[in-house]
């Protein structure tokens, strides 16, 4: 774990198309100053800024929208997962339209990209989030929670009747090194059979093979996996990004079961409603306070 708040050495620069909007777009990831955390900056709209937290959560279904003021960031659950999983604190987040670019599905350009530019510590101290005792929420057979653990770990368990991807389990110990080997490559996936249906939606406009695992009812219509298990990898790092709007690394053990990212949200709003459930603290105090959790 960080001791100290970290932002990146320099600017980062990405271009690509939204999913569901299929408009072009550039980004640009900008080192932000401590305590800064993470900014979008709508550079079309003078530079209105839109904070990744959960009060801005504006819509969860097929993907993550921020909204503030009316203005909107849609689908930021794979670039604020790689932040959260890299662990870079403070960094703007400067985009000339309304949605995050979709890239190849996965998070592996932006991690690669962060890791080869380096990030660089900062003189504050880093914030956790830790959990002191259970905070879960149920929806039928979906539930998400966050349990007390000494590490930052997590468990996600899928389960779809498609015979390709079927019952899969992932159990990691979350740290920027297992981030990158383990999530970040893992590919966003759907249905061909639901490809009209969401077109008709007005979504994933700018969906195609080269940026989703496409299912069909024989099995996977474009290339290979790139993990036996790609499916709940992803889901995991959907729930990484979606748990990074409470605002700090969470130290904790989060678990996952059926859910997607209306729950995720839901249990956003869970830990930030059970305060006394969890315990806002520096590293240098994490013993301690450890020391107290049931």
């Amino acid at each position: 774990m960080f001791v100290h708040q970290r932002t990146l050495k320099k600017e980062i620069h990405f271009e690509g198309i939204g999913l569901h909007t299929g408009y072009p777009v550039q980004l640009t990831l900008v080192p932000a100053p401590p305590d800064a955390g993470i900014r979008f900056r709508r550079t079309d709209l003078k530079n209105f800024e839109i904070e990744a937290i959960r009060t801005h959560v504006a819509k969860v279904s097929y993907a993550t929208t921020l909204m503030k003021k009316g203005v909107m960031i849609s689908t930021v659950e794979h670039l604020l997962s790689t932040l959260y999983g890299l662990g870079v604190d403070n960094v703007y987040l400067d985009i000339n339209s309304m949605e995050v670019p979709i890239l190849d599905g996965s998070s592996r350009s932006f991690a690669e990209e962060i890791c080869k530019t380096g990030i660089a510590e900062q003189d504050a101290l880093r914030k956790y989030l830790v959990i002191r005792k259970p905070i879960e929420v149920r929806h039928d057979n979906k539930v998400a929670g966050v349990y007390p653990d000494r590490i930052p770990r997590a468990t996600y368990i899928i389960e779809f009747e498609h015979s390709a991807i079927g019952h899969q389990k992932i159990a990691m110990e979350l740290t920027p090194e297992s981030y990158c080997r383990e999530i970040a490559m893992a590919r966003t996936f759907g249905l061909l059979s639901d490809v009209e249906y969401l077109k008709g939606l007005g979504l994933i406009r700018g969906g195609s093979l080269e940026n989703a695992v496409v299912l069909d009812s024989s099995g996977i219509v474009n290339n290979h996996l790139r993990f036996p298990n790609e499916f709940v990898r992803h889901k995991l790092l959907d729930l990484l990004g979606d748990i990074s709007l409470i605002g700090y690394p969470i130290i904790g053990h989060l678990y996952a079961e059926r859910a997607g990212h209306a729950i995720h949200a839901a249990l956003v709003d869970q830990i930030a409603r059970l305060k006394d459930h969890h315990q806002i603290c520096t590293a240098l105090d994490l013993e301690s306070v450890q020391a107290k959790a049931i």
